[in-house]
């Protein structure tokens, strides 16, 4: 039964509260300044609670943004703690900015008055200079929120309504293509091959041919590698998919040669000399070879940019990069379509001879 009664301020101004009590509901409640308003808010209020149709808001109320970060990791402990640690800082830091708010008050509004203060952030590079928060590291915060929601109106049913459904991300520049040039990549290889690391030439070969992360290869196990079908089968990808990636040529040579020599005492493909169950240590003996290689502005994750660069000058097509590399979608692979260009001109130079002749 719905009841509206009216209330005067202490400067004579009116207002009306709609109260709704119905079995089976919590009490509702809402006030408005015009008694028309407030009648109707009741009657559809009420009706939509008779049909069913009406989200408890109980539970919204009920519950703060800081409880829902708090559930929100526990989960992602229990069914991904490897994202964890990516995922956590931002999550703290939604809840160290909004964690009071009451998830029913949780307004487009108040999100994007905090996107606005993490945009105007700044961080102290290891040079002393300040920079400026990325606008990718910015959609990453705003992605991280977004799912907690999500899984707060899908699964625990906290929310009726996805609060961040309209809010816009930031606009993100084009992804950073840096790969190796023909000159570029003989003097890495070179410096690679004389190094003190004796593994260094053979990851750097995998990462170029088969477009790998480094994680990807680092934690890589001999059980995976299926030297039979040339194929390397990657379980604990970044998206969480199993992917199979091709050997062939060069890479697939000495990977052969290398397992004649493995170590029986690790099921790592590259372990640690100090520990058979660690991955390697690479990072000093990759940044001395870039180092020695006189390459500028280049990182170990550039060989996968340089993998997938390859593929596009000889021929593949965005879809067949996007499955070589683990994509979901063409989006990320964009980045690469410039170099195709001459490809796609053959294709469409060979559709127009065939149908016009």
């Amino acid at each position: 039964m719905a009841y509206i009664e009216k209330r005067e301020s202490s400067n004579g101004k009116a207002s009306y509260r709609a109260l709704i009590r119905l079995k089976g509901y919590p009490t509702e409640s809402a006030t408005f300044e015009r008694l028309t308003d407030a009648r109707d808010w009741a009657q559809k209020t009420e009706a939509a609670m008779k049909d069913k149709r009406y989200f408890k808001t109980a539970e919204s109320k009920k519950h703060t943004i800081a409880d829902m970060v708090d559930r929100y990791i526990t989960r992602i402990e229990q069914r991904n703690p490897n994202r964890l640690k990516d995922v956590k800082p931002m999550l703290e830091w939604w809840k160290e900015e909004l964690g009071y708010c009451i998830l029913a008050d949780l307004t487009k509004a108040a999100i994007t008055e905090k996107i606005e203060k993490l945009a105007s952030r700044k961080r102290t590079l290891k040079d002393g200079k300040e920079k400026r928060i990325s606008a990718a590291r910015v959609n990453r915060h705003i992605a991280a929120l977004s799912h907690a929601c999500t899984i707060a109106v899908n699964e625990w049913e906290w929310l009726e309504h996805h609060p961040l459904h309209k809010v816009t991300k930031m606009k993100e520049p084009r992804g950073r293509v840096r790969f190796l040039d023909d000159d570029e990549r003989k003097k890495l290889l070179n410096v690679c091959k004389d190094s003190r690391s004796s593994k260094l030439y053979l990851v750097v070969i995998l990462a170029l041919s088969t477009g790998a992360r480094f994680n990807e290869i680092m934690k890589l196990k001999w059980q995976d590698v299926d030297l039979n079908r040339k194929a390397i089968i990657l379980h604990d990808t970044k998206n969480k998919e199993r992917r199979v990636l091709p050997l062939a040529g060069h890479a697939l040579e000495l990977i052969k040669e290398y397992n004649k020599v493995r170590r029986i005492d690790s099921d790592l493909v590259f372990p640690s000399p100090h520990d058979a169950n660690t991955p390697w240590n690479i990072r000093t003996s990759w940044n001395t070879a870039v180092k020695n290689a006189g390459l500028q502005n280049f990182r170990f994750h550039d060989l996968r940019h340089s993998a997938a660069s390859y593929l596009a000058m000889n021929g593949a097509s965005l879809a067949e990069i996007a499955e070589v590399l683990g994509h979901k979608t063409l989006q990320m692979v964009k980045r690469y379509a410039h170099l195709s260009e001459s490809h796609t001109s053959k294709v469409v130079a060979s559709m127009n001879a065939k149908i016009f002749g």
